[in-house]
């Protein structure tokens, strides 16, 4: 069996992959900040932040379908293009003095999009690229990729856009072109052995009847979808209060730097510790974790604050990913993993729009300490919903790659 390190398709797709999410993660520090400073308006952050996410809501169904059909080394070559094309638009409208808030939402919802069928064709490409005893692993490797990323990109973010509103957004086009270079050395077949020939609707309706018929995945889903409303809510609200603590765009930029820090290194740490917890453990506990260290922010009165919190809620978060990735790609067929991804992200993250509406209307209504206090009421009715839920106490143990079952994040 060949080394992870050594697989040359493994490597080019991972090395790539980790410069197109620096750029993502620089521009994700950029963008409220350019809504921000251009209209003043929580609330039209909160609307570009929701138009970014609107594609997980609306396009992961029939995109999951398409690409258990497409050929899936074009999806990704073609989503890296294409995004580059669109985000190239933000400093030219800049420079010119005619940046609006509608071009801010159709160029955020194009992102999304591309990242909807980017993300999807990996995750389906994944076990064609390695070996069945590599994926735990590769999965921690992408999940360390991930929140490598969105460790660096906020400080630079932060530090571009203080030096020229258009720096962060042409360098993220940049990033998204190397990305695109890399996928030239990606020589696998990385298609489906046995590629859905009904309509594409039914396709889709496939996967999501798949995910329905499983209770614990049903339930892991809808507790992750109550998980990632809240959070991409936080984010912004974080941005506001360390503004109002008196913060520089660079300042927000370490804080969310160092929130990113607990990230990485709880990938790091999953990487080794998948092993030894139990779907049920880390489904019950890192919701309970989360309800235990929202209310902290409230208390935060200076940004490195915030920032040391929010490491803390997401050093817990890579653990789940790993164990219920690893669940996902070993107990679903490969000619029906696109699909049931997708269905499994349309639910959890078709909900982030909402959380990014809902983050500023709170925002403007009861301002950064009253948005936070809400949403730890909403993480604390989930822990509970978890902890009482027969699906989730009742769940097996992973034993092996032939006999698990488990939800998907």
């Amino acid at each position: 069996m060949t080394a992870l390190w050594r697989n040359r398709d493994f490597t080019a797709l991972w090395a790539g992959q980790m410069v197109s999410a620096l750029g993502a993660s620089i521009t994700s520090t950029a963008t409220p900040l350019l809504v921000l400073a251009t209209t003043g308006s929580a609330k039209d952050a909160g609307l570009v932040g929701a138009a970014g996410t609107l594609p997980f809501l609306i396009g992961n169904l029939p995109a999951g379908a398409l690409v258990d059909r497409w050929n899936r080394h074009r999806i990704l070559l073609v989503s890296e293009l294409l995004a580059a094309l669109s985000i190239i638009t933000v400093p030219l409208a800049i420079w010119s003095g005619r940046l609006t808030v509608a071009q801010l939402c159709v160029v955020a919802f194009v992102q999304g999009m591309c990242f909807a069928f980017f993300d999807l064709a990996e995750r389906a490409a994944l076990p064609r690229v390695v070996e069945p005893e590599q994926l735990a692993t590769a999965i921690a490797n992408n999940e360390a990729r991930s929140r490598g990323a969105t460790l660096a990109g906020p400080p630079i973010g932060g530090a571009l856009f203080a030096a020229g509103r258009a720096w962060p957004f042409l360098v993220d086009a940049v990033t998204y072109l190397l990305a695109a270079i890399a996928l030239l050395w990606v020589r696998r077949d990385l298609n489906s052995e046995n590629p859905p020939r009904e309509p594409v609707l039914r396709s889709a309706m496939e996967g999501l009847r798949w995910v329905w018929r499983h209770p614990l995945i049903r339930t892991g889903i809808l507790l992750v979808a109550a998980s990632n409303l809240t959070f991409r809510a936080l984010v912004l609200v974080l941005v506001v209060l360390a503004g109002k603590q008196g913060a520089s765009p660079a300042t927000i930029g370490v804080m969310l730097g160092i929130y990113s820090t607990g990230g990485l290194l709880g990938a790091i740490a999953a990487g080794r510790l998948h092993k030894h917890f139990q779907p049920r453990t880390v489904i019950i506990g890192v919701n309970w974790v989360w309800a235990a260290l929202l209310p902290l922010f409230a208390f935060a009165v200076v940004p490195w604050q915030l920032g040391l919190i929010g490491a803390v809620t997401a050093f817990v978060g890579p653990l789940w990913n790993v164990v219920i990735g690893a669940y996902a790609v070993t107990l679903v067929p490969n000619e029906l993993l696109g699909r049931v991804n997708s269905a499994g992200m349309a639910l959890t993250w078709g909900v982030m729009p909402i959380g990014s509406l809902a983050a500023g209307y709170l925002l403007d209504g009861v301002g950064p300490t009253g948005a936070i206090w809400t949403l730890s009421a909403f993480m604390l009715l989930t822990a509970v919903a978890g902890t009482v839920s027969r699906a989730v106490r009742k769940a097996p143990p992973l034993v092996s790659s032939h006999t698990p079952e488990g939800a998907e994040r």
